[in-house]
């Protein structure tokens, strides 16, 4: 009986550490809401900490990583100084294209240099981030799809919502959509 017990208390210790180290490796090399919009050319995430970014170099060859976030947000965590380290031990561009949170949608100025990022095939592909869960990241994506790749709303509104996750897509952010196919 005691043999059977002491048994059972090792199955379960293994377990248990087999399921620490599962949970482990999926938080370690999990990047958090990633979507590949187009295949070695766009994805987008919330933001990278540890190995995302050498994960996502050698996986993906991300060539270029723009960061959506305010100067303001950086000072927040220290993910900004590891970004920035990274991006220049590892020979990856780096450009932020700040946008306000409250009001999440990229002017025209931010529209036209986004654009002309991707249209330069030495900046491909490109991640493109914010934190998690904000709603920049998917009105930026949504203009590279209607006035680059010439999606509809449509089809541009289908993305964006799985960029969303959870979040379904708002009047006034299908009004958005519906003024860069116009």
């Amino acid at each position: 009986m005691a043999r059977k017990k002491k048994q059972s208390l090792a199955a379960l210790y293994i377990i248990l550490v087999a399921t620490a180290a599962i949970i482990f490796l999926v938080r370690h090399f999990h990047i958090k809401n990633f979507q590949i919009i187009k295949p070695e050319v766009l994805y987008t995430s919330g933001q990278p900490r540890g190995m995302d970014y050498t994960r996502m170099l050698y996986k993906y060859h991300i060539a270029t990583i723009i960061n959506v976030r305010l100067a303001s947000e950086h000072r927040k965590k220290n993910w900004h100084n590891e970004e920035i380290t990274w991006v220049r031990n590892n020979g990856v561009k780096y450009v932020e294209l700040p946008i306000e949170k409250a009001n999440y949608f990229p002017n025209i100025e931010t529209q036209d240099q986004f654009l002309a990022i991707m249209a330069d095939k030495n900046n491909l592909p490109v991640l493109l981030h914010g934190s998690g869960g904000e709603k920049r990241v998917p009105m930026l994506t949504a203009v590279w799809l209607i006035k680059a790749r010439g999606y509809t709303v449509e089809e541009t509104a289908k993305v964006v919502d799985e960029i969303n996750d959870d979040r379904k897509i708002t009047e006034a952010e299908m009004g958005f959509i519906t003024r860069l196919a116009n």
